[in-house]
């Protein structure tokens, strides 16, 4: 991919993000104020994100997402191939669709710089986490009951409390990671 391809890539995610925010938003009788305050991010910041004129964080999404409870995938437009990124960890979104009980299913890959921590909020309650390890070690699950695992292991979790995943050994992780969300659950 070249230079411009990633740029114009950046700025379709940015404009997808920015239109359903805006919607969310909108749609749940927000204001900007309202949902940045929610969130924990300045306003500021996310008006930049509703122009389309920033490209927000992992985290930043996550907590949006969490703020206007919806999955992560929703305010990615459901647009396979879509990557956000977060100090040391980057997520590709490989699939989202809602299973016959209207769960919501999205499959990411997860990946992990050497030695890098993410700490995630909570999700909703009844929301479960599936991590399958393709390449390197690592610790995840519920802040305080996290466990280690390899390649070819997997991990599950509820995630309705604070959960982290953190590359160990000096090595970047690969993995992914599948998110269950339950009708009515808040992301």
């Amino acid at each position: 991919m070249s230079h411009d391809d990633a740029s114009n890539d950046r700025e379709e995610v940015a404009h997808a993000v920015a239109r359903q925010l805006r919607a969310l938003r909108t749609e749940q009788g927000l204001s900007l104020s309202g949902l940045a305050a929610a969130a924990g991010i300045g306003k500021g910041s996310l008006s930049e994100i509703e122009q389309g004129s920033r490209n927000p964080t992992l985290a930043t999404l996550y907590a949006l997402a969490g703020a206007l409870h919806v999955p992560l995938a929703v305010l990615l437009a459901e647009r396979v191939g879509t990557q956000v990124s977060s100090e040391g960890v980057t997520a590709r979104l490989l699939d989202a669709h809602h299973v016959p009980d209207r769960t919501a299913v999205e499959v990411y890959h997860l990946h992990l710089d050497a030695g890098s921590r993410r700490t995630s909020p909570p999700h909703g309650t009844g929301v479960v986490e599936h991590l399958l390890v393709t390449d390197g070690r690592l610790r995840a699950g519920r802040v305080g009951a996290e466990a280690e695992i390899g390649v070819g292991d997997e991990l599950r979790w509820v995630s309705d409390v604070e959960h982290s995943y953190q590359a160990l050994g000096g090595l970047s992780v690969d993995a992914v990671l599948v998110i269950r969300t339950p009708p009515g659950a808040e992301a």
